[in-house]
This record gives C-alpha cells, sequence and structure tokens, in this order.
C-alpha cells in the first residue's frame, strides 16, 4: 500500500495503471456468463418445454402408426410393412424398366429353349402355389449364377445358373424361392425397414452428432439389416421348398442344389456379415422341412418321383434341357 504523502506526489497516470486491474476486474464480475448453444441469451430450443411436449406427442404418434402397420408375414413372423400392394408393384415397375434397359441385348429371346425352360418351371411352380396376375420370367445371358424377383411378380435367371441346376427339380428349387419372396412381400418389408432407419439417421444427426449417424448406419447394418435380410431369405427357402412339392417337385433335390451351390461359391464372407445364409445353414435347414414338403406333395397327388425316375431311365431319357 502507498502511503498517503507519497500518494500525493505520484503522476495521475501512474494512479491510473494501478488502478485498471480493479477497473477490469469490476467489468469482468458484471459481464454475462457465456452459455453454449445459446442466441441472444436464450437457451437451445431443445431445452424448451414446449419441444419436449412436441417430440412426446411425436413420438407417441410415431408407435401407435408402427402398431398400426406391424402385418404377420406367412410362416408368423411380425415385421413392419407400411407400403400398399399397389405403391410395391409401381416401384417393382420402374425398376423392372431399369433392369430391361441394363441388360438390353442380353436378354434371351422367347422360345430359346433356355427361355422355355425356365418359363416352364416357373409357370408351373406359380399354378400349383395358386398365386393369380401377370408374371414376367426373363432369363439374362450372363455366366452369372444368380436369380432375382422384383416387386410386382417379375422374374430374372441367369443363364449362368441354369448347368448349376442341372434338372426341373433343381431349377424349381430356385424359381420357387424367388416366388416365395414375392408371395412373402419382402421387398416391401424391406423397404418399410428402410424408412424407419433413414429417419432415425436423420434425428441422430440433428440432435446428437453428424458422425454418430454414419457409426449407427454401420451397426445398424450388421445388428438389424442383415439378420433381417436373412430371415427373408429363411423364410422364402422354406416356403418355396413347399411351393415346389405342391408342383410335383422332389423337394429332396433341393438339398443337390445347394450342395452344387456351395462346392461354386468358393471362399465366402462369414454368415454374420452375409444377406444370405450360408449353404450349410440351408442345406441343414431343407433337410428338417422335407418331411413338411413331403406332405404337400403327397396331398397335391403328385407321383412318386423314385418310380418316375426309375420309369424315364428305362425309357433312357435323361433330362437335357440346354
Amino acid at each position: 500500500m502507498i502511503p498517503l504523502g507519497q500518494l500525493r506526489q505520484l503522476p495521475l497516470w501512474h494512479l491510473a495503471a494501478r488502478a485498471r486491474p480493479h477497473v477490469r476486474w469490476l467489468s469482468n464480475y458484471n459481464r454475462p456468463a457465456y452459455r453454449r448453444f445459446s442466441s441472444n441469451g436464450r437457451p437451445p430450443f431443445w431445452q424448451s418445454r414446449g419441444f419436449w411436449y412436441a417430440a412426446g406427442t411425436a413420438g407417441t404418434g410415431g408407435l401407435v402408426y408402427y402398431e398400426l402397420h406391424i402385418d404377420e408375414s406367412p410362416t408368423g413372423r411380425r415385421r413392419f410393412i407400411d407400403i400398399s400392394p399397389a405403391e410395391e408393384e409401381k416401384l417393382g415397375q420402374a425398376a423392372y424398366l431399369q433392369t430391361m434397359a441394363q441388360y438390353r441385348g442380353q436378354i434371351v429371346p422367347r422360345n430359346a429353349p433356355a427361355d422355355a425352360f425356365v418359363r416352364r418351371v416357373a409357370h408351373r411352380v406359380i399354378g400349383a402355389a395358386g398365386l393369380e396376375g401377370d408374371w414376367e420370367v426373363h432369363v439374362i445371358h450372363s455366366p452369372e449364377k444368380n436369380a432375382f424377383v422384383l416387386p410386382g411378380r417379375k422374374i430374372f435367371v441367369f443363364s449362368g445358373l441354369l448347368p448349376l441346376a442341372a434338372s426341373e427339380d433343381g431349377l424349381a428349387t430356385v424359381l420357387a424361392h424367388e416366388i416365395a419372396h414375392q408371395y412373402a412381400r419382402h421387398s416391401a418389408e424391406k423397404l418399410s425397414q428402410a424408412k424407419v432407419l433413414s429417419l432415425l439417421y436423420m434425428l441422430v444427426s440433428l440432435f446428437v452428432d453428424p458422425s454418430l449417424a454414419q457409426l449407427g448406419r454401420s451397426m445398424t447394418s450388421l445388428l438389424l439389416e442383415l439378420p433381417n435380410s436373412r430371415q427373408c431369405e429363411q423364410e422364402a427357402d422354406e416356403i418355396g421348398l413347399n411351393f415346389m412339392a405342391m408342383a410335383c417337385y422332389d423337394p429332396h433335390q433341393a438339398v443337390g442344389l445347394w450342395q452344387r451351390m456351395r462346392q461354386a461359391e468358393g471362399v465366402t464372407p462369414p454368415q454374420l456379415l452375409n444377406t444370405h445364409p450360408s449353404s450349410a445353414s440351408r442345406i441343414a435347414n431343407i433337410q428338417k422341412w422335407i418331411p413338411q414338403a413331403q406332405m404337400k406333395r403327397e396331398a397335391a397327388n403328385c407321383p412318386n418321383p423314385e418310380l418316375t425316375r426309375t420309369f424315364l431311365s428305362r425309357l433312357g431319357s435323361g433330362v437335357a434341357p440346354f
């Protein structure tokens, strides 16, 4: 502390310099504290009571909407579908036109041997399953060993799959599987699930952290989307096995097809990271479902497959579709 006598002798600028820290301290004392995400001193909107009222109302409405659109699959599995058959068919028509444009020049002409063979087997399965509507069946000239169905009853088979099918029974296994996807509305199920997940990603990006949305998308794919896809594939295997049996094809031949598929696959990713069950898993499930499929076949008054094969072998006529 400066004595009073010395204080009177000091210049004014010195006194001002000594007093300035106290002035700054007083001014800081009266300054309002910084608030994160504030605008003009107001708290962020998500801290307001009105926001949470609105969020609660929207959340409750969303849960009610979700419950009202819970559907039961042909095997009794509960799933969410909010796409009508008409919307599904419209989306399928757009995808069909795009697919036809993509493989222009590779579509096998009508009544060519491969096309006639595939369409004969497909329509036999469709008729036995009692599925109405106009079905489009196309063969794509490609070494790819695959087939797929689009919403709206559009089936595509790659010609590379036909040698692997080896017979009408083998091809019926694949086609009945694809027809089962259409019958069970698996496309509508996946599209509906994608809408819900997109909404969740948007909310996470908006209210939490955009970087977490990407992590959440990866985790959701691993924990929800891939298992659901495998579930749909397994369901199509079970329904398809019954469909091919009702069409008087031999369900035992489905095992042979998937054994050939397993040999042709080579190295595949673990089932956990794949959209389809492994061939080994499929074979085990099909063997479990064969007795039920065999009952469907007998109910359709189909001839005994062993007797049919014996009769054909005595005639010396093997099945040669190509």
